[in-house]
C-alpha cells in the first residue's frame, strides 16, 4: 500500500514539473522572439541610414566626374582651336610661297621662249654658214683636181695603195724581230708569257661583308638582350667590340663590325646567352671569354690542317695562327682560306707543269693573301703587309716576292711570282667563286645592252653566257663591214671604260644582209 502511494506521489510530481518546464519554454520563446523583433528594426533603421548616405556619395561623385569631363572638354577644344589657328597659318604660308614660285616660273618661262628664239635665230645662221662652207670645199676641191690631173677617187686609191705597201713592210720588218727575239729567250718567255695570259682573267672586287646575322627563338629575345636599361647590350657590346643592331627584322639581331674574328666571337657568345636564357653582364663577360678561347682554337686547328693539305711544312705557328683567321674573312663575297687554299693547289699545278719547285709554289700561294688576316688592324695594302709578315717569320726571299708582287705592288720578277699572280687570278674569276646578288647581275646585263646600243647604227644587242658574252645586230645599210669591226673595238672599250665585271666580256657585232624573192 505505501508502494502504491509513493509511485502515485511520484507521478503527480513528474506531471507537475512537467506542466512548469513548458510554462518557462513558453515564456523563454516569447522573450526571444521580442528581441529578434527588436534587432530587425534596428538593422532595418542602419541599413535605410547606409542607403542614403550612399546616395548622396554617388551624388556627389557623379557631379564631380561631370565638372571633370567638361573642364576637360574645354580643354582639349582650345588645343584644337589653336592647332587650326597654326594649320591656317602655315597653309597661307604656303599659299604665298606658291604664289611666288608661280611667279617664278612664268619670268623663267618667259627667258626660255626668248632662248629659244635666239637658238633658232643661230642655227639658220649656222645653216647659211655650212652651206657656204660646202660651197667652198666644192670649189677648192675642183680647183685641187684640175691641178692634180685626177680626181679625188683617183687620190685616194694612190694614196691608200702607198699606205699599204708601207704598212706591209713594217709588218714584216716587226715580224722578223719578234721571231728573232722569241727564238733567243724562247723557253723563259714563253712561261712569262703563258702565266701572264692566264693573269688576265682577273675579276674585280665586291664590297667585303662587314655584318653578321643571329636568330632568336622569337621577338621577345630581344627585350632580354637588350636588358634594363639597355645594360646587357652595352655590356655584350664592350666585352666583344661589335655593335648590335636590334630593329623591327623578325627573330633576328644584326651583329656589325669590320673585325671578323670578334664578329664571330660575338656570334657564339649571343648564341650561347640565348639558348642558356641566363643574360646578364657577368654571364655576358663569361660567355665572352669561353667564345674567344674556341674561337682562338678553331683558328689554330684551321691554319694546322691547311698545311698538312698541302704538305707544306716548317710553317711558323704565327702564321699558321693567320691562316686560320682567314677562315673568319671574305673577299668579294669569296672566303679568303678557301681561296687561299685553292691558288695553292692550282701554283703547284702549274708549277709541276712547268718543271719548277711545286712544294715552293703551293707554300707561295697559300701565304699569297696573309696580309688580309690583319689589313683591317694595319695600315697599307694586303700584300705589302703579308710580305712583311712572311718576311719576319723567316720565309724564303722568294716567297716575300711572290706575296708582294701578286697585285703588283711590285713588279713580278721571278716566274713564282707570276704564277701567284695568275692561280689568285683563275680562283676569283672562276664561274661561281664570287657570288653577285640578283639586282648586281640584271643590272649588269642592262648595263651592257645599254652601251651597245648606244652607237649609231645599232638596231638590237642581246646580253648573253650571264653576261660574258653581247651579240651587237647593226643596220646593214648604216654600218659595212669594215665598220663593223671597229664598232666592235669601240664598244669594247667603253665597256671597259664604264663597267666593273669579273673576267672578261665577247663582243659580237653581226651585220647581215637578206635578199627575198618568191618563185610563182
Amino acid at each position: 500500500m505505501k508502494i502504491e502511494i509513493a509511485i502515485l506521489l511520484i507521478l503527480v510530481a513528474a506531471g507537475v514539473g512537467f506542466f512548469v518546464g513548458n510554462l518557462l519554454r513558453k515564456k523563454l520563446s516569447e522573450s526571444l522572439v521580442a528581441k529578434a523583433d527588436e534587432q530587425a528594426a534596428k538593422i532595418l533603421e542602419e541599413a535605410r541610414r547606409q542607403a542614403e548616405t550612399t546616395t548622396k556619395e554617388a551624388t556627389l561623385q557623379a557631379k564631380d566626374v561631370v565638372y571633370q569631363a567638361k573642364a576637360e572638354f574645354e580643354r582639349e577644344t582650345k588645343d584644337k582651336r589653336r592647332d587650326l589657328q597654326a594649320l591656317e597659318k602655315r597653309l597661307q604660308q604656303k599659299e604665298e610661297n606658291l604664289d611666288k614660285k608661280m611667279n617664278l616660273f612664268d619670268q623663267r618661262d618667259a627667258d626660255l621662249t626668248k632662248r629659244d628664239q635666239a637658238l633658232h635665230n643661230k642655227e639658220q645662221i649656222l645653216a647659211q654658214k655650212e652651206e657656204k662652207l660646202d660651197n667652198l670645199v666644192m670649189e677648192q676641191r675642183q680647183k685641187l683636181e684640175k691641178i692634180s690631173g685626177m680626181t679625188a677617187a683617183e687620190a685616194k686609191k694612190v694614196l691608200l695603195e702607198a699606205m699599204e705597201s708601207e704598212a706591209k713592210l713594217d709588218a714584216a720588218k716587226r715580224i722578223k724581230a719578234i721571231e728573232e727575239e722569241a727564238r733567243e729567250t724562247a723557253d723563259k718567255k714563253s712561261k712569262d708569257i703563258l702565266a701572264l695570259a692566264i693573269q688576265r682573267y682577273a675579276g674585280e672586287y665586291v664590297a667585303e661583308r662587314t655584318v653578321s646575322v643571329v636568330a632568336l627563338p622569337s621577338d621577345e629575345m630581344k627585350g632580354r638582350i637588350i636588358g634594363r636599361e639597355g645594360r646587357n647590350i652595352r655590356a655584350l657590346e664592350a666585352a666583344t667590340g661589335i655593335d648590335l643592331i636590334i630593329d623591327d627584322t623578325p627573330e633576328a639581331v644584326i651583329l656589325s663590325g669590320f673585325n671578323p674574328i670578334r664578329r664571330e666571337v660575338a656570334k657564339i657568345s649571343l648564341e650561347k646567352l640565348i639558348a642558356d636564357g641566363r643574360i646578364h653582364p657577368g654571364r655576358i663577360e663569361e660567355v665572352v671569354a669561353k667564345a674567344e678561347e674556341e674561337v682562338e682554337q678553331a683558328i689554330k686547328e684551321a691554319g694546322e690542317q691547311a698545311a698538312f693539305d698541302l704538305g707544306v711544312h716548317g710553317i711558323h705557328p704565327e702564321i699558321l695562327k693567320l691562316i686560320g683567321r682567314l677562315r673568319y674573312r671574305t673577299s668579294y663575297s669569296q672566303n679568303v682560306y678557301q681561296h687561299s687554299l685553292e691558288v695553292a693547289f692550282i701554283c703547284g699545278i702549274m708549277a709541276a707543269e712547268l718543271g719548277i719547285n711545286a712544294k715552293q709554289a703551293k707554300r707561295a700561294g697559300l701565304l699569297h693573301d696573309l696580309g688580309k688576316a690583319v689589313d683591317h688592324e694595319i695600315e697599307g695594302s694586303h700584300a705589302v703587309i703579308g710580305a712583311e709578315l712572311a718576311r719576319k717569320y723567316g720565309e724564303s726571299p722568294k716567297i716575300v716576292h711572290a706575296i708582294m708582287a701578286h697585285h703588283e705592288d711590285e713588279k713580278p720578277s721571278t716566274v713564282l711570282a707570276v704564277l701567284v699572280q695568275a692561280a689568285d687570278a683563275l680562283s676569283g674569276a672562276r664561274p661561281g667563286a664570287r657570288r653577285e646578288m640578283m639586282e648586281t647581275y640584271v643590272k649588269r646585263l642592262e648595263d651592257l645592252e645599254r652601251i651597245a646600243t648606244s652607237f649609231a647604227g645599232v638596231t638590237n644587242s642581246f646580253a648573253i653566257q650571264a653576261g660574258r658574252e653581247i651579240r651587237v645586230m647593226v643596220s646593214s645599210d648604216e654600218v659595212t663591214d669594215e665598220g663593223a669591226v671597229v664598232l666592235a673595238k669601240d664598244v669594247a672599250k667603253k665597256i671597259e671604260a664604264e663597267m666593273t665585271y669579273p673576267g672578261q666580256i665577247k663582243v659580237n657585232v653581226i651585220r647581215e644582209t637578206r635578199a627575198t624573192e618568191y618563185a610563182r
